[in-house]
């Protein structure tokens, strides 16, 4: 945090949590801050709070904002995004603030918030603009606005990728430390790709698309843009939830993977397309190197039925639902369409209602084909675009190229599969490579771990901003339908009885210290060794495991625990409260007293040493 107390560029959401949660920082003084780093000559923006219309753009958002906090009774924690600026892509709604898709004759005024939008404001979000993108959200390459191209954050010459390009580049420049996009056919990964950030493209419905401008309906994602992992996926659990309002919305699962594992199997294709880009393909290459290093084994595949389902796409029936989205402007003002856009949606007049079902049934049979292939490992990895081009270079073959950035994209949605876009690395002319990892629907938190642990081998700094790379702390509440556990003995890392956590798909949090308000004893004729943790007036700090436990597995998990031990609540040493291990106080009379030692690990230690 800096010395006065305002934010700088690149703040992740632990930065502006912390300042807030300090004191030392104001909402409406940090506003302000990060309002000067932009401006609405900025290509990046649609719409832009100006510095003289702060009081008209964001009074409203303020004033809710405390009404909120107040509810809360002051606690920031349960405003996990309290004061916090994001950018929305502008096709999403935002109440106050014209949609445009990036058309003005298209442009309405939404009376309420997109359904993911009201959810991030609910949880203390402020939105300071609106992004621009590639038309009706058609395109990869961040060039077919009116609004103007966004250039690459790296060298201004070459393409942003779209066709949320507007909101990678205001991450990557650290402007708003996240943003929300939207992907069809790989607008949330391109992009993040190009730009040196994370962007999720989540398992289809989970975030509502009520209140996005369709560009293929039964297909579209809204998509998160961070600076890490960690924040990519917060913004994604908050903003995810069913929504009456789409009907494409689904619940998640109670239970869902959460971890690839330590030495995870990839799939990557056997055939890679460079389209003669070399840097790309030694990019890739290396980190194939360093994904092995990381305790990743590849398992070459066909590629085949991936690249033929992404083929569909754009050259088959799907292009009749971007059709649907703006065939009433085409009807009345076709010139108000982008020129390369309008032929790629008149392109509908090509295929009938017979094509479709045709399309259809062949996309069914790929998908079973690719969930086959998937099946034997726990993730596809593929680079995030097989090549970069500069505006030039779109401007004068705008289909054929952009149609190449889809390459390992255009897939992912016609297949029901989550994806997440990681840095990885720079190429020799210093523009940004990326990889992305593709897995089943529900499996996005086993996409973040890993690609946490990805982030943080690489250690790149962060976007454009050079801020440095730093492990995201530790989450001080543990995901949806999980329970926090605190564990002492034989379930710690290591220990005989972890794997009872580990089957049960258990997440690793931290290692950290209860409140010194416990004795731990050695108990007697436990096999394996156990220890028992007692509360007592007078105690000391004893290291602990946490670790976040499904609900649905939580069950199974407590009927394995023997007496004297059960759970109970333990109090942390930083005022936490978790589930943990306690022990009956009967079991302590022969049982050795091994508090001075700090922890199970360091008593055992004693014995071997």
């Amino acid at each position: 945090m800096s010395q006065n107390a305002l934010p700088i560029p690149g703040w992740t959401l632990a930065d502006w949590q912390r300042a807030y949660r300090s004191g030392q920082l104001h909402v409406r003084d940090a506003l302000r801050e990060v309002l000067q780093w932009s401006n609405a000559d900025d290509p990046a923006w649609i719409a832009y709070v100006a510095e003289e219309q702060f009081g008209s753009q964001l009074d409203a958002q303020l004033a809710a904002l405390q009404v909120r906090l107040a509810e809360c009774g002051g606690d920031l924690v349960r405003l996990p995004l309290y004061g916090i600026p994001f950018a929305v892509k502008d096709n999403i709604d935002v109440a106050g603030w014209p949609t445009t898709a990036a058309c003005p004759a298209f442009a309405y005024a939404p009376e309420r918030d997109a359904g993911v939008v009201a959810r991030l404001i609910a949880a203390g979000g402020i939105v300071i603009g609106k992004t621009n993108l590639d038309q009706f959200a058609t395109g990869l390459v961040g060039t077919r606005s009116p609004f103007g191209a966004v250039p690459n954050v790296f060298n201004a010459d070459y393409v942003s990728g779209g066709s949320s390009s507007g909101s990678a580049s205001v991450v990557a420049r650290g402007i708003v430390p996240f943003a929300l996009g939207t992907d069809t056919a790989g607008s949330g990964r391109v992009p993040a790709g190009f730009n040196n950030i994370v962007g999720l493209k989540p398992t289809k419905g989970w975030l509502s698309t009520a209140g996005v401008v369709p560009a293929c309906r039964t297909l579209d994602c809204v998509s998160v843009f961070a600076l890490n992992v960690a924040d990519a996926l917060a913004v994604a659990e908050i903003a995810g939830a069913p929504d009456a309002a789409d009907g494409y919305s689904r619940a998640m699962p109670e239970r869902v993977p959460v971890t690839l594992g330590k030495q995870p199997r990839l799939a990557v294709p056997s055939r890679l397309s460079w389209f003669g880009d070399a840097q790309a393909a030694y990019a890739f290459e290396l980190a194939t190197h360093q994904l092995r290093e990381l305790g990743a084994t590849l398992v070459p595949i066909d590629f085949t039925p991936f690249e033929e389902l992404a083929a569909l796409l754009y050259r088959g029936p799907w292009v009749a639902e971007r059709f649907v989205a703006v065939e009433d402007l085409l009807a009345r003002d076709p010139a108000a369409l982008n020129p390369v856009v309008r032929g790629i949606v008149e392109g509908a007049d090509a295929y009938s209602a017979a094509d479709a079902f045709k399309a259809e049934y062949r996309r069914a049979e790929l998908a079973r084909d690719i969930a086959a292939v998937l099946a034997d490992v726990d993730a596809l990895v593929v680079p995030t675009a097989p090549a970069i081009y500069t505006q030039a270079d779109i401007a004068a073959n705008p289909v054929e190229l952009n149609s190449r950035l889809g390459t390992y994209t255009n897939f992912a949605n016609l297949a029901d599969l989550c994806a997440l876009a990681l840095p990885a690395g720079f190429r020799a002319d210093e523009l940004p490579a990326g990889i992305t990892l593709l897995a089943p629907a529900w499996h996005d938190r086993a996409l973040a771990e890993f690609g946490a642990r990805w982030q943080t081998a690489q250690a790149l700094p962060l976007g454009a901003t050079g801020r440095p790379f730093a492990t995201a702390p530790a989450s001080t509440q543990p995901p949806p339908n999980h329970v926090r556990l605190a564990v002492v003995g034989a379930h710690l890392t290591g220990m005989p009885l972890n794997p009872q956590l580990t089957d049960r798909d258990a997440i690793f949090v931290e290692r950290t210290r209860s409140a010194p308000t416990y004795r731990l004893y050695a108990l007697a004729n436990t096999q394996p060794p156990k220890p028992g943790l007692v509360k007592a007036t007078s105690g000391q700090a004893i290291e602990v495991e946490l670790w976040d436990v499904p609900v649905t597995a939580f069950g199974s998990f407590v009927a394995l625990i023997p007496a004297p031990l059960g759970i109970g609540t333990l109090l942390l040493e930083d005022g936490r409260e978790v589930k943990g291990f306690i022990c009956e106080p009967w079991a302590i009379e022969s049982a050795r007293d091994i508090s001075e030692f700090g922890g199970w690990r360091a008593y055992l230690a004693s014995l071997s040493g």
